[in-house]
């Protein structure tokens, strides 16, 4: 047992170690120069501009998982290489997600799969509402997302505004919409991947809102980091800081970048209120759930969530947490200004996608229905794919590839 305990700790030390060392190596290297700066010392340090490897976050997290869950006694260690190195690598999630632990897609590489009907033709619908969401939406809302980010001075307070909207759903669509089409593909191969995404601009608290953002992400963290901390059952300040290191750790994934970590602190911030009020688990059920319309509470708190969630990805956005602040002042400062109305033509898109999503808000994804009739079905198709290849355009790169 203490063989297999130091396997454990060198793999550990292993994945740690090539996940600092490509992807925050030259952060910490600058940071450390920049402190020095700061009172009067100059160092003479130099990066060494490491290429990251795409997708290094995700198969890193795999791995790990993989090895706590053995050490946890969760699962016994595969002797089949190519089984592992299958649950590491596999294709449609490799890149982007959504991060798959150990005791769930592993051991599907040990079992025989014969195609089945059903499942391939959900995957085939989880990829086509993936596209839509990629192309259509997230693609044409980099549009002038990275025209206003791109040069904030020049724009006034609504159309700063604006901008930050249209990154609110880039990075929605382009994320989620990869892992649709992830997801999808994988059923196509008999392999089932979790679920990464529950309409999460339809959470009425910050809570819900992470229990439907990233939920693999979200749930890795809860139990390989969350609950080893000791969760919430060492009182209250000790459950406060894990908290914050839960949300400030999961910024810090994203990228080594110190917006990344300031939009982790500032999601934690939002949680901590309703933490302390005992409030974080009150919005579990679908929202609306069997009505067609929200109540007065519940449009409030979808309302607020959406504010405080847009305000916080214009820190995830930004290159640095001052060119953030200066974002948010040209707001503030100007709030009347002049309105371009040609860089508004792309918002019916998204109306059009929030209205549909709200009425499949309690299916798996945007086109989970079976009791439609076939030829509505076909005509929704067959529309989605002429909206793809009309909005068809300049290639944008997903945004998680990066991480």
């Amino acid at each position: 047992k203490q063989n297999a305990t130091k396997k454990n700790y060198l793999s550990l030390a292993a994945n740690f170690g090539i996940l600092g060392f490509f992807k925050y190596y030259d952060f910490f290297v600058e940071s450390f120069v920049s402190a020095f700066s700061f009172f009067g010392t100059t160092l003479n340090a130099s990066t060494l501009n490491i290429i990251l490897p795409v997708g290094i976050s995700f198969y890193t997290f795999q791995t790990l998982s993989y090895t706590i869950d053995v050490y946890r006694g969760k699962m016994e260690p595969t002797k089949d290489p190519i089984a592992f190195f299958g649950y590491v690598s596999f294709f449609p999630q490799l890149v982007a997600g959504p991060i798959e632990k150990a005791t769930n897609l592993l051991p599907q590489f040990s079992q025989e799969r014969n195609f089945n009907y059903e499942d391939g033709k959900d995957g085939l619908r989880l990829i086509l509402w993936g596209l839509f969401k990629k192309i259509v939406i997230a693609d044409t809302a980099a549009i002038y997302a990275n025209e206003i980010f791109g040069n904030p001075e020049g724009y006034s307070g609504p159309m700063l505004l604006l901008g930050a909207l249209y990154f609110t759903f880039q990075i929605y669509g382009d994320f989620s919409g990869y892992s649709d089409i992830a997801i999808g593909t994988a059923k196509l191969f008999g392999f089932r991947l979790m679920r990464n995404f529950a309409y999460p601009y339809f959470s009425r608290d910050i809570a819900e809102f992470w229990r439907r953002w990233h939920i693999s992400l979200s749930s890795w963290f809860r139990d390989y980091l969350y609950i080893p901390l000791g969760g919430s059952r060492m009182g209250r300040n000790r459950t406060l800081f894990n908290v914050m290191m839960i949300f400030v750790v999961s910024g810090f994934w994203h990228g080594a970048n110190w917006t990344f970590m300031f939009w982790g602190f500032l999601n934690a911030l939002y949680f901590v209120p309703l933490f302390l009020l005992n409030k974080n688990r009150q919005n579990l059920n679908v929202v609306a759930e069997g009505k067609y319309l929200p109540s007065i509470k519940e449009t409030m708190g979808m309302f607020s969530t959406f504010t405080i969630t847009v305000f916080a990805w214009i820190f995830f956005r930004a290159a640095s947490i001052s060119d953030a602040f200066a974002y948010i002042a040209g707001i503030f400062n100007d709030p009347f200004g002049k309105i371009e109305w040609y860089q508004f033509k792309y918002l019916p898109l998204i109306l059009l996608l929030l209205i549909w999503e709200w009425l499949m808000r309690d299916k798996m994804h945007g086109l989970a229905f079976e009791r439609t009739h076939v030829a509505i079905r076909w005509v929704l198709y067959i529309f989605l794919i002429w909206m793809i290849l009309f909005f068809f355009g300049e290639e944008q790169t997903f945004i998680y590839f990066q991480f």
